[in-house]
């Protein structure tokens, strides 16, 4: 059966890229409503859809508009939705960007699961495929295959060709605990992305409170300096491999965000996926063009 919440939840804080502060809070929706975003900073009309037509960029991070409505920085929301098994959700926010909070799931699914779900008396729509599915990208070297099955499962790779974190590879089905395994990881860069990043006008509301920074080559201490007055923040150090003596919150956690980040983009299907997710090197660009293309293909 379909499931909303019992109850709404406000959240509010900073957008990772554009450093605006947002209030945001997800209500309870009828049957068969799917999850809408509406913008109340324009008016109560301004309605967004998650859908992969709606997706507008992929720059960093999954944005969707509708008309002069657009909501950015979705993905960490709609996992929550995709792993705890959310059908219908209003999201209200007064600005364009969804809270960073810690950089995870987790503020979502504590919230959310001190309530449980509330049962609904429509049954579930699936999306479901027919045949198998293969994705390549030439440009980053992703992969998506995708079989018909019963349920959804997820085997993911994260290779960035980095020392530091080696090639990583984790398996998701519904044996996994989503709420433990993987909505406490959290977004994650390179060191080296920082400046560059910066300079495309993203990361304004990134610190090392909401995200992971992996230092893949040896820092100097005036690129230390420069940074911490970038992003206003305190004494920056790196310590194996990661700014600020991270402490991970599992050896893996890298890829764990990367899952998270594919349950969430694979949301934008408007239902559930039945099907076996292989994926290697995969982000928010192909996980949006692989739901473009099913949804086009299978919503006829």
């Amino acid at each position: 059966m379909q499931h909303t919440l019992k109850k709404s939840y406000t959240f509010e804080g900073k957008g990772l890229h554009t450093g605006a502060f947002a209030h945001m809070t997800i209500r309870p929706a009828e049957e068969d409503t799917g999850i809408v975003f509406i913008r109340s900073d324009i008016g109560p009309d301004a309605r967004v859809r998650p859908l992969a037509c709606n997706v507008s960029s992929t720059a960093r991070c999954t944005t969707v508009s509708e008309g002069e409505a657009s909501v950015s920085t979705i993905e960490h929301l709609m996992s929550a939705a995709a792993g705890l098994g959310i059908d219908n959700m209003i999201v209200e926010i007064d600005a364009q960007e969804v809270p960073i909070l810690d950089g995870s799931a987790m503020p979502y699914v504590s919230a959310i699961t001190a309530d449980g779900l509330q049962e609904q008396d429509a049954p579930r729509k699936y999306f479901e495929i027919t045949e198998p599915f293969r994705y390549e990208d030439a440009e980053s070297g992703a992969t998506i295959e995708i079989l018909p099955a019963d349920s959804l499962s997820v085997d993911l790779t994260a290779d960035f060709n980095s020392k530091v974190l080696g090639v990583q590879r984790f398996r998701y089905d519904s044996s996994i605990d989503y709420a433990a395994e993987l909505a406490p990881c959290r977004t994650f860069c390179f060191f080296h992305e920082l400046e560059f990043l910066a300079s495309k006008g993203l990361i304004k509301g990134g610190d090392v409170e909401n995200a992971i920074v992996i230092v893949e080559h040896p820092v100097d201490d005036a690129t230390l300096a420069r940074m911490q007055e970038l992003f206003g923040v305190g004494p920056l150090e790196v310590r194996q491999g990661y700014l600020n003596n991270l402490t991970l919150h599992f050896p893996d956690e890298i890829v764990r965000h990367k899952t998270l980040d594919l349950l969430g983009d694979f949301a934008l299907l408007g239902a559930p996926l039945k099907g076996t997710i292989i994926a290697s090197k995969t982000g928010h660009r192909v996980n949006s063009a692989v739901c473009r293309i099913l949804s086009e293909k299978y919503n006829k």
